[in-house]
């Protein structure tokens, strides 16, 4: 099927299922839990005074609010990684380490879907500004550790993430690092010695084609996390876009350049999503990066 027909056939999908989508999603539950939902925001200042003083970690999610086709929300990229943060914390609880959770970081850097409605800018000046500002103010609450995780792939986004943590150890002396799996550690060229960064190993089961965006893995994390969030009638009319790596190299060019080879705005598979799948996926990423943050504490 050629793109024109693609993109004919699953706008003729979407048009039938709009009306009844928010109905649907409504009946399944609401949308989710709030934003703050077990991050510190829910806490007194007696609680976080306590938390610092006991040691505990802070772990903070990164995300953008941008694009992810027609049957995703905007705020998959804040969704998926603010869930992974939730087990890794239980898991380090289990393991005897307390931590807590930052409010996401969601005003990111979206330089390959900037094109697209919905999606929001920000400059890597002003992000990093932001970040070590933060750091500086936790690092004053008493806090002596910060993890970060980033649920968006966007290489400068995930760059300037790591230049923010840099900024915000030299601005205030707090150990804060940004956990990166081994292949973002690679592919942003980073140093594996600095302290900045902690790389982590994850099983990735082997794909036919490329699957970066809005395809089968978010889509299977979303199914999993929030069901209700996912434009589950549409999903049959999203054509796998079968992409290789040079398909891949234009769409990273980022912008118009991206929303003419993705025209619905996913990159991948989303027809093939299985919330058991993304349930697995969501539980490896939360013990790897357990495992990362114990080691550099000295935990169990």
């Amino acid at each position: 099927m050629d793109r024109r027909t693609l993109l004919t056939s699953s706008l003729a999908g979407m048009a039938a299922a709009a009306a009844s989508a928010p109905e649907t999603r409504a009946q399944a539950g609401g949308s989710g839990p709030p934003p703050f939902a077990e991050t510190m925001a829910e806490m007194t200042w007696q609680e976080a005074d306590a938390a610092a003083k006991s040691g505990a970690s802070v772990l903070w999610a990164f995300g953008v609010i941008e694009q992810h086709g027609p049957h995703l929300p905007l705020g998959t990229d804040v969704y998926i990684p603010s869930a992974v943060l939730r087990r890794a914390r239980q898991i380090l609880a289990e393991r005897g380490h307390q931590a807590v959770i930052l409010p996401a970081f969601y005003w990111g850097i979206n330089q390959v879907s900037g094109a697209f409605p919905g999606s929001v800018e920000v400059q890597p000046a002003t992000m990093i500004a932001l970040m070590a500002d933060v750091l500086s103010s936790v690092k004053k609450q008493g806090f002596a550790r910060v993890f970060c995780t980033s649920g968006h792939g966007d290489a400068l986004h995930n760059k300037t993430i790591f230049d923010g943590v840099t900024a915000g150890r030299a601005a205030s002396g707090i150990d804060a690092a940004v956990l990166f799996n081994a292949p973002l550690v690679k592919r942003l060229g980073l140093d594996t010695a600095s302290p900045a960064v902690l790389g982590f190993e994850v099983a990735e089961s082997p794909a036919r084609f490329i699957d970066v965006h809005a395809g089968d893995p978010e889509t299977s994390a979303m199914l999993h996390i929030h069901p209700e969030l996912v434009r589950k009638d549409l999903l049959p009319t999203l054509k796998s876009t079968d992409y290789g790596p040079a398909d891949l190299a234009e769409w990273r060019k980022g912008q118009e350049a991206a929303r003419a080879k993705t025209p619905l705005g996913y990159f991948g598979d989303p027809a093939s999503a299985d919330a058991s799948r993304g349930a697995a996926r969501l539980e490896g990423q939360a013990k790897a990066m357990a495992e990362v943050i114990l080691a550099r504490v000295g935990g169990k």
